[in-house]
């Protein structure tokens, strides 16, 4: 497997990466620009600035996340869902630090950019939000060993994300962007809560005390697809109360992938492959979604 050959270096920091998670940023900056469309005259600059400051911040974070844990003695050569360049390929965990530090110091520059063309009231909002990257898996008390990390996960990524991309080119926040950003919170919590319901074995011998953990598998199960449920069913409520056009409802295309990603949970306790199908769904579930949503928006815009 490619696992155990030697990679380049450049494709080693890229499986660091973990590039199957990014679309977790794509898809809340494009809708927050996209919902912005209606209110104001996109800046391309500023959104292509946003984009690349949050791609920095969520790389960062995932570095973070491979040297906490490996420091911690989580992550081993057989974890799942990770880059693996420290536990697989022996790279040295102090090269993915210092990485993931300088990530933070692009993400700092590129946010002066922003503060300069915006407001800097983002200085302060980009501070928290690199402390939560950070505060993840580091510092004494990490946010990913207690129940709250799909909480900040999904307001920080889903919701933040949303609105700062929508403030940037707006200047202000209205009912109906904070409306729209809310089941894409959902969704991207959902994906952490994904991830801890794969890992609750592994997690507790390392100490976690996830929300899955707390929950058990069956009703971490459970609140996953209520997650589902409520994202979609928000939409009816966004679409029946004239918030969002009707043209919304073409995320209901995605429909299919919630129930792989249930159906996958329940089997893979007892046939571990299907543990990849769900979480394959569940994040595709949240990329579609986020796409489809955006693309409802745009042609409303446009037409």
């Amino acid at each position: 497997m490619e696992d155990k050959k030697e990679l380049s270096s450049a494709k080693l920091m890229w499986k660091m990466t973990r590039p199957h998670t990014l679309t977790a940023t794509f898809s809340p900056v494009i809708l927050g620009t996209v919902i912005a469309m209606s209110e104001s005259k996109i800046n391309g600059l500023l959104f292509i600035a946003m984009m690349a400051a949050c791609l920095a911040l969520q790389i960062a974070t995932n570095l973070f996340n491979e040297y906490y844990d490996f420091k911690r003695g989580l992550d081993t050569a057989d974890s799942t869902g990770i880059g693996g360049g420290i536990v697989r390929h022996s790279l040295q965990p102090k090269n993915a630090l210092a990485t993931a530090f300088l990530l933070y110091v692009l993400a700092a520059f590129i946010g002066v950019y922003i503060c300069m063309n915006s407001s800097w009231l983002l200085a302060a909002i980009g501070l928290l939000g690199m402390a939560i990257g950070y505060l993840y898996t580091g510092g004494p008390f990490p946010i990913a060993y207690t129940p709250f990390g799909e909480l900040f996960s999904g307001l920080s990524m889903g919701i933040g994300f949303v609105l700062i991309a929508f403030f940037i080119q707006t200047q202000t926040i209205t009912l109906q962007s904070l409306l729209i950003s809310i089941p894409i919170g959902i969704l991207v919590g959902a994906i952490n809560l994904s991830n801890n319901i794969r890992d609750i074995e592994e997690d507790s011998k390392g100490g976690r005390k996830t929300l899955a953990i707390l929950l058990g598998d069956q009703k971490g199960i459970i609140v996953l697809s209520i997650a589902f449920a409520v994202s979609y069913v928000w939409i009816v409520f966004l679409v029946a109360s004239g918030y969002i056009s009707p043209w919304a409802f073409i995320v209901f295309l995605t429909v299919k992938k919630p129930f792989e990603a249930i159906q996958g949970f329940l089997r893979g306790y007892t046939e571990p492959q299907y543990m990849r199908i769900a979480m394959k769904s569940t994040a595709l579930t949240t990329t579609f979604f986020g796409f489809l949503l955006t693309a409802g928006l745009l042609i409303s815009y446009l037409f």
